[in-house]
């Protein structure tokens, strides 16, 4: 907190300092237990009537009465990172774009309205990269209006918690009653320790999802429309682990024991669809393939890799840290209010 050479705690934001970092103490609620004073860090994104609100790195928005204010300052956007590639939102989100491409997309200034046929969010949703060219409430209903003439739900990806973030943004969405469904984050990490990982060996890879590796895809029912996504991307590989004896009889007879997805773009190498029999768990199968793959990323000249995992997927998590990875910034999906849809 902001202290003044004379010990006080001071105050030292103000409405000019909308849209950047900021640290706030504030008096906590009356009655409530604990400490007398809440503390927060994040980003400024409205003060109005007065009450701040503030976007924390997860997304979560904080609103602070004026009133309540004891301490506050502003402080530096981008924290540094102790470890991990690194990189601007900016960079991570094209390339991200590049791995999931989807099989139609328009733009809308700066922004671009993905769609597949439904086939997950993250290639049917607007990505907004700068400004769409339009006020934003004429932007939304261009956005809802092309999602409607496909049949599908408008959903807008931001993202929050590392310089170039989109705090404003998701607090203009929740204003006008858009919902957030989905968070996720993005983590980041070195690929030659992933591959220094394990052997590989048993693991095949190849540039196609087969009939063998989609048995083990949890989403089931893969449409054409899907398989163009899944073989998106500037050099894209797949990974899979022979089933065998013991593997979970609700599986496919035929469903591997683990698969994986990898796509190698400069100097980048994402990893996705890592899934693993129920009953083969723990035997590091899915480092297996992850060190296969980053093998092969490595040859074509990778040296970085990303990966996006749910907040809740406290496995995985617990994996990727032990594999060197770390949270550069979290994502959400906003779906436009009213509509029930959902993919």
């Amino acid at each position: 907190m902001e202290i003044s050479a004379a010990g006080r705690l001071e105050v030292r934001i103000t409405t000019a300092d909308v849209g950047k970092r900021v640290s706030v103490r504030r008096l906590s609620e009356p009655g409530a237990a604990g400490e007398k004073f809440t503390d927060t860090v994040g980003v400024l994104t409205s003060w109005t009537d007065g009450v701040l609100l503030i976007t924390r790195k997860s997304g979560e928005c904080v609103r602070v009465a004026e009133s309540a204010l004891v301490a506050g300052k502003v402080v530096p956007s981008a924290p540094a990172r102790r470890r991990g590639p690194a990189t601007s939102y900016e960079e991570l989100a094209r390339v991200a774009a590049r791995a999931w491409r989807p099989v139609e997309s328009e733009r809308l200034g700066g922004w671009e309205l993905r769609a597949a046929g439904g086939f997950t969010r993250r290639a049917n949703s607007v990505l907004p990269l700068g400004d769409p060219g339009l006020p934003l409430d004429e932007a939304l209903t261009a956005v809802r209006r092309w999602y409607g003439e496909r049949g599908l739900p408008a959903y807008v990806q931001t993202a929050t918690g590392a310089e170039g973030t989109q705090e404003p943004l998701c607090a203009e969405l929740e204003r006008r009653g858009w919902v957030r469904e989905v968070t996720a984050e993005v983590w980041t990490g070195g690929l030659a320790p992933v591959a220094d990982l394990a052997e590989g060996t048993g693991v095949l890879l190849s540039r196609e999802a087969d009939e063998a590796w989609l048995a083990r895809y949890r989403r089931k029912g893969v449409s054409d429309v899907a398989l163009r996504v899944l073989g998106s991307g500037p050099s894209v590989w797949f990974a899979t682990v022979p089933g065998a004896d013991g593997q979970d009889v609700s599986s496919a007879p035929d469903a591997p024991a683990a698969i994986g997805r990898c796509v190698v773009d400069g100097r980048w190498a994402s990893f996705a669809a890592v899934e693993v029999d129920p009953a083969r768990r723990r035997q590091g199968l899915a480092t297996a393939v992850m060190a296969a793959l980053a093998r092969r990323a490595l040859d074509e000249g990778a040296s970085a890799a990303w990966l996006q995992v749910e907040t809740d997927n406290a496995a995985a998590r617990a994996l990727y840290a032990r594999m060197g990875f770390a949270v550069h910034h979290a994502y959400h999906h906003y779906r436009e209010p009213g509509d029930a849809g959902t993919l």
